[in-house]
């Protein structure tokens, strides 16, 4: 498939070594990368009977990932198996930006696909100050990675068609897919179990990969919330796990990856528990959270903007965290 796909972050590639890579689906689950920008990735799930697309990336190259995926279908129409392959599913595992943005430009190409999200994914793709919130971060994204293009950053057709609950499940024919609450980084986060494969699609609420030792802990409405979703992970021994803006995480790390995630919850809180002490007013703080976890790798994949926003709820998150234990 002559697919349109960015290149793989060299800082990550250096950290696990030139053999490592994170886009190497289990041979027994047929999966593809669609992703075109950077930001949120976007994979075509193929199973027996049915597909499904897990997320849509960003706004800015949406058509560009539709055609992707338009290319990987016709691929599959190609193989002369007598089956008509379409895009039948799209699972959104939440509302914000960088996994929503394409949407409308998917669903120009596929306006059939089933859209499935949480019920709280739902009603804030409802409401008009998100619709706002995401296009303006659209925009951003847009400036950044294609400066002076003056594309139009659509939020229309943003739609859930089928509502999933907790452990609802998708039928592919030789492939399910299992929808888990998983919140922590949002109210509306859903983490994809697919089976017999044992792959898990992990939310943000447990967590992104940025380094052997280092996992950024993006829990923007409540650390509780994001380490139960972790412990609720944890419990289901995935044989393989994939985690939003990066990919498969080396197999080596799946025993210890949640509770190296729940390690740096703690150590954050701690930092921010120190700097309360210190009696740092709250935007002093903020300067010094963000000194301290912005980084060439957080620069690669979304603009600065997004990234100030998300570390005030973080703070926030961190600073009820703290006062709920005390």
């Amino acid at each position: 498939m002559n697919l349109t796909l960015p290149d793989q972050n060299i800082a990550l590639f250096e950290m696990f070594g030139e053999d490592f890579d994170r886009f190497a689906f289990p041979a027994e689950l047929e999966m593809y990368r669609v992703t075109a920008g950077h930001g949120g990735e976007s994979f075509l799930i193929v199973g027996s009977e049915k597909t499904a697309l897990y997320d849509c990336g960003m706004a800015y190259c949406g058509e560009t990932t539709a055609e992707n995926i338009a290319q990987a279908i016709a691929s599959l129409n190609g193989r002369g198996d007598g089956r008509h392959y379409e895009l039948d599913y799209i699972l959104l595992s939440h509302s914000h930006y960088d996994h929503i943005g394409a949407l409308p430009y998917i669903l120009d190409r596929f306006p059939d696909a089933v859209v499935c999200a949480s019920s709280k994914c739902q009603s804030i793709l409802k409401r008009e100050n998100a619709r706002k919130l995401i296009r303006e971060l659209g925009e951003e994204a847009r400036d950044l990675y294609i400066p002076d293009s003056g594309k139009e950053i659509r939020t229309d057709h943003f739609r859930v068609d089928r509502v999933l609950a907790d452990g609802d499940i998708i039928d592919l024919g030789d492939a399910t897919v299992t929808a888990y609450e998983t919140k922590g980084h949002t109210d509306c986060s859903l983490s994809y179990y697919i089976e017999p494969a044992g792959l898990l699609l992990a939310s943000e609420s447990t967590g992104i990969l940025e380094g052997k030792d280092y996992v950024h802990t993006p829990a923007l409405k409540s650390f509780p919330d994001s380490i139960a979703s972790s412990f609720r992970c944890e419990a289901l021994h995935p044989a393989h796990i994939c985690l939003p803006h990066f990919g498969m995480i080396p197999r080596r790390m799946n025993a210890g990856y949640f509770a190296l995630y729940r390690n740096e919850c703690k150590s954050k809180m701690d930092f921010v528990k120190g700097m309360l002490d210190s009696g740092l007013s709250y935007e002093e703080m903020l300067d010094r959270y963000i000194e301290r976890y912005w980084s060439p790798i957080k620069e690669s994949e979304q603009p600065f903007e997004a990234f100030r926003i998300n570390s005030g709820h973080i703070l926030n998150a961190l600073i009820r965290a703290i006062e709920e234990e005390s």
